[in-house]
């Protein structure tokens, strides 16, 4: 891996939608070095979002970030992701931390899966429609204005969940409005010119595989995540094909 490509995982206390307390994740430095005659090219990776994007209830190294890193090693040095990312965060909690901290300026991936919490909160999705385009210009930003290194995640249907099925809430009305968030934030990716990979369906599998799902009840297993990477992975390869 290349010498002096430092990473971050950007976290603190989480608290889930659950409303339970979860694990501290440390927020950690490290620097990673190339192995003698490994010529892969550096690609650093920043990955924004949410539960989704830290891999809520599973271990860090099977979430899909992790995941998407180490399967693109095989290319690319891609040393550890950097993660800004918390259980419950909505759009607006995602600006506030983006705004708060201090990041690299530029990375040769950034991924962005953001929306959840403003549905569960029953947030006004005019809001969703103004911030997330706010964040998809940060996202472009962060990949230095080249849009092909940008990739969008539509966002999961915990409808399918046991949490969602002992919540007492409107399950189908739960399916409706995640898909009513995701034509936005498609509708605005596609506009914009960078990468979407529509998870959603795979998500909804977990209807028929209870594997699907974390111990939690509610966040996705590694298996799941293996799933998105295994639906993302060659859009990615091929909107970094021009890293040398």
């Amino acid at each position: 891996m290349k010498k002096g490509i430092k990473t971050i995982i950007l976290a603190l206390t989480l608290l889930s939608c659950t409303n339970k307390k979860m694990d501290e994740v440390i927020t950690t430095a490290s620097t990673t070095t190339t192995q003698s005659g490994d010529s892969s090219a550096p690609l650093t990776y920043l990955a924004l979002g949410d539960s989704y994007t830290i891999g809520e209830s599973v271990a860090p190294e099977v979430s899909f970030p992790y995941e998407l890193s180490a399967r693109l090693h095989a290319k690319y040095s891609t040393g550890t992701p950097t993660i800004v990312a918390r259980t419950g965060w909505t759009t607006a909690d995602l600006i506030s931390a983006i705004n708060r901290i201090t990041l690299n300026k530029t990375y040769g991936i950034v991924t962005l899966l953001i929306g959840v919490n403003n549905q569960y909160q029953y947030q006004d999705i005019a809001l969703y429609r103004t911030q997330f385009a706010q964040l998809l210009n940060t996202a472009i930003n962060f990949a230095g204005g080249n849009k092909k290194h940008v990739f969008v995640l539509s966002i999961p249907d915990w409808s399918v969940t046991p949490y969602a099925a002992a919540s007492g809430r409107d399950i189908a009305q739960i399916a409706t409005e995640i898909d009513q968030y995701n034509a936005i934030n498609k509708e605005q990716s596609l506009q914009a010119g960078v990468n979407y990979t529509d998870i959603t369906p795979i998500s909804r599998m977990a209807t028929t595989d209870p594997g699907l799902i974390a111990a939690d009840g509610l966040h996705p297993s590694p298996t799941m995540y293996s799933l998105w990477v295994s639906k993302m992975l060659d859009q990615v390869l091929a909107g970094v094909a021009d890293v040398k």
